[in-house]
Order: C-alpha cells, then structure tokens, then sequence
C-alpha cells in the first residue's frame, strides 16, 4: 500500500515569488510578487494561498501580466488540510479585517487593497490594474472599482455574507458608486460559480445582476465538471463544488473549469493591455506607499 505523502511535499515554497512587506495607511502585509506587465492583484481563497493559488497566479503571470499576491490570512504556501483550514476560517470571521456575516458593509481590508492596487499601478504601469477574488475574498475585487486605476474586475465564488445567501458585502453607497463608474468608463464585472455552490448561491448572483445591470457578466459552470477530488479543506469542510480556478479546476483540454481559467486571463491581459484610451477616472494621482523586500513567508494564523 502506497504510503502518504509527507505534509511539507504537499506544500508550496513559494520560491517563484518576491515575497515583499508592503505597508500601505500605516498596515504592512506580506505581497508575493512575480512577471512583468500590468498589474492584477490576486485574493487567495479559504484557508489561504495554497499551492493551488499560487498556480492560478502563476498562470495570470505566464499571461504576461505583474501578479500580486498579498498574504490575508492562513499559513502561506500550506496544502489546505481540514482542521488547520477552519481553524484559519474561525479566525478570519472574528477579525476586525473582515465582515463574514451581514450584508451591506464592506470589510475594511478592501480599502488596503485598493491602496495597493494603486501602488501596483505605479510600479508596472499599463492602462490600469485587474483583480480577482476567490470565496471569502470574492467580493473584494468589486469593492476595489472605487479605485481609479481598477479596469478588470473578477469575482470567483463571492461567499460573503455567510449568514445571507442573496446578500452583498458592499455598502449600497459603494455599490452605487461602482455601478456608475462601470457605466461611465464602459466597464463591466466578470462573475464565476458552480452550480450547487452552498457559499454562493443563484440568488446572490441575481442580487449582483439587479445592482450592475448588464456590467454584470455572470458565468455558471455545471457541477459535474469540479474536480471530484480536491483537497481536504474543500472535500471535508466545503463539500460542493466551490473553486473555479483552484481546488475545484481541472486542468484538461475540452474541460469547463480550464476555459474558464482561459477565460479570465484573456479578460484581464485584453483589458489591461489593449491599444485604448485610458478612462478619465483612471487618470487621478493615487496615494504614495512604503515597501521593503523580506527573506521570508509570513503566518497569519
């Protein structure tokens, strides 16, 4: 009988990535690093950037885009195991960071966030900046609009509010703000789930059609087409399938999750690189920030 593999094999070092401490409004976080080309920010998904994260940010950078990868929570590079994941998930609800549960609020990281997207701006240049968030972080990239710089907006199984299933995690005042600049600039929002999501539903989907209009551009993938077979946070503790362009992908041709996959990286590289003007809002100076390069990864647990 084939003996399992040890728990450090399953693990990702990492060591593609400059990890950097990025300090933004007086918060410095761990940023992983790596590409040349416009900048896109990465979420990593529950219970944090996992090796299956990482080569979704692999692929972004491949694409010929700068992936920024900011550590949020959890162990960084950790095989997502059951019991360490909700140990991590249990943290993240009762942060200050975070609003896992009540709609109509955002969570105060989204504002970090679109501090480093402007950062990000400057640093690699390009018509503006992309972002993608997965699960608890889903949401986030949507938040992040209020950014002048954000062009590209993808949002992977958006899970918050836990406690309300067709609720959004964005204060209307913000909503309505990016509902009009979406219209203004000639933008719109890319929107990922499976069928029989329990984290995000159908009716969370159509709570964001009724707020975007036809700037929200949904895609529903078959159940079926998950991956049967991920790791244990997501087979043990999610129990449906959940991860579009992670745990839950199948990376093979003729596979629903891979063009997916495919479908989100020509967004971002043909928003973010074509020959076309920048929108006026993209224009406005951003905030300045500090950022030290470190030797090593970060725990948030």
């Amino acid at each position: 009988m084939q003996q399992p593999l040890p728990q450090d094999s399953l693990d990702d070092d990492l060591a593609d990535f400059t990890p950097r401490t990025i300090t933004l409004d007086g918060v410095a976080r761990t940023v992983y690093v790596s590409g040349i080309g416009p900048a896109v920010i990465v979420m990593a998904e529950m219970p944090g950037i996992s090796p299956d994260v990482a080569r979704f940010a692999r692929w972004v950078r491949d694409a010929g885009l700068t992936v920024y990868l900011p550590s949020l929570f959890g162990r960084d590079g950790a095989y997502p195991e059951a019991e360490a994941g909700v140990e991590v998930f249990k943290r993240a609800c009762v942060s200050a960071e975070f609003r896992a549960f009540g709609a109509g609020k955002s969570s105060p990281v989204a504002v970090w966030l679109r501090a480093l997207a402007a950062m990000a701006h400057r640093e690699c240049g390009g018509l503006g900046v992309g972002a993608l968030g997965m699960c608890f972080t889903g949401n986030f990239a949507l938040t992040m609009m209020l950014e002048p710089v954000m062009l590209a907006p993808v949002l992977c199984q958006p899970s918050l509010p836990l406690d309300e299933p067709g609720g959004l995690e964005i204060s209307p005042d913000e909503l309505a703000a990016v509902r009009e600049r979406l219209d203004r600039d000639d933008l719109v929002v890319r929107a990922y789930r499976f069928e029989g999501d329990r984290f995000c539903t159908a009716q969370r989907f159509a709570a964001y059609a009724a707020a975007l209009g036809p700037r929200f551009e949904p895609r529903v993938l078959p159940a079926e087409a998950a991956n049967p077979s991920p790791p244990p946070f997501f087979s043990q503790i999610v129990g449906c399938p959940h991860s579009v362009v992670t745990a839950h992908l199948v990376d093979a041709a003729g596979e629903p999750t891979a063009a997916a996959r495919d479908e989100i990286l020509a967004f971002l590289v043909d928003r973010l690189t074509a020959d076309v003007p920048l929108p006026p809002t993209s224009r406005q100076p951003a905030p300045t920030s500090v950022d030290d390069p470190i030797k090593s990864s970060v725990d948030h647990s």
